[in-house]
């Protein structure tokens, strides 16, 4: 069976962000004080994980904020963080550079919804989602691959090999999202591998998890709130999945959502106006 931990965390705080000026692809601004903070707390909070892989967008706030988490890891310090461009927010055309005020004036004029209208140069909702979808299979392939190469080592080895082991942290295993694992799921979500850390973007996250709920049929905690699934995650906000592939079915995965944009981490981080 091939089952891997999918952890995916939203860039820090730009100045960008905290004055509601579009960034997307075109405007690559680093993370502001508040933002290394704010990846700090997260570093902080995910400092146990054993990630196996770790995976960011090549946008510069992205960036910061993977090299930040890593370097708070026990573990992972020394990892090699891989760069995708398949990772990057929506591209917002015109609109990049512009109060998010003016994307909406556009959106209002064209009679359409914010969220959905897509600017001039911009990406539709439907090339987001193509982008994660992409990306999304790509891990899943990596995930038949690597159980692939356990399994040589395990029949080389024996079975007095143990693999896998990746730190499953038990501030996930029991506090996300009021869900209680219980002692055999706690046992189960220790010996996932991989354990992969993503790192990217609001807008780009919103559509990937739309992906996951409506195409997939993820399964969500019980207390998740359904405004919580058209929301764009806080910055430095922690979504944490465990993907189950069966026998390497790398078409229909069964998903499930243990946390989704928690930010609890940043309670004692100075986020004024944020």
């Amino acid at each position: 069976m091939v089952r891997f931990a999918l952890t995916i965390v939203r860039h820090g705080e730009t100045r960008y962000n905290k004055d509601k000026i579009l960034q997307g692809q075109g405007v690559d601004e680093p993370l502001s004080a508040t933002g290394f903070r704010q990846a700090d707390a997260a570093g902080i909070f995910l400092s146990n994980v054993k990630f196996t892989h770790v995976f960011s967008s090549d946008l510069l706030r992205a960036k910061q904020t993977a090299s930040t988490i890593i370097g708070k890891n026990k573990f992972c310090k020394d990892i090699v963080i891989q760069y995708d461009a398949r990772l990057r927010e929506r591209k917002y055309g015109i609109a990049e550079g512009r109060p998010l005020s003016d994307l909406k004036a556009m959106a209002k004029a064209a009679g359409e919804q914010c969220p959905s209208f897509t600017p001039s140069g911009g990406e539709t909702l439907d090339e987001v989602r193509a982008r994660a979808k992409n990306f999304f299979e790509f891990l899943c392939q990596l995930s038949v691959e690597e159980c692939q190469k356990e399994q040589a080592v395990l029949g080389m080895a024996g079975n007095g090999l143990e693999t896998g082991k990746t730190g499953f942290p038990s501030n996930f295993r029991n506090q996300c999202c009021g869900l209680e694992l219980n002692s055999d799921t706690d046992k189960d979500t220790k010996m996932l591998n991989p354990n992969i850390l993503v790192v990217s973007h609001g807008a780009y996250m919103r559509n990937w998890f739309g992906y996951f709920v409506l195409d997939l049929k993820c399964t969500l905690p019980s207390a998740l709130k359904k405004s919580q699934l058209s929301s764009v995650s806080p910055n430095t906000g922690v979504s944490h999945f465990i993907i189950n592939l069966g026998n390497g079915d790398v078409i229909k995965p069964e998903i499930s959502c243990i946390c989704l944009n928690r930010d609890d981490h940043l309670a004692d981080v100075n986020t004024e106006n944020v």
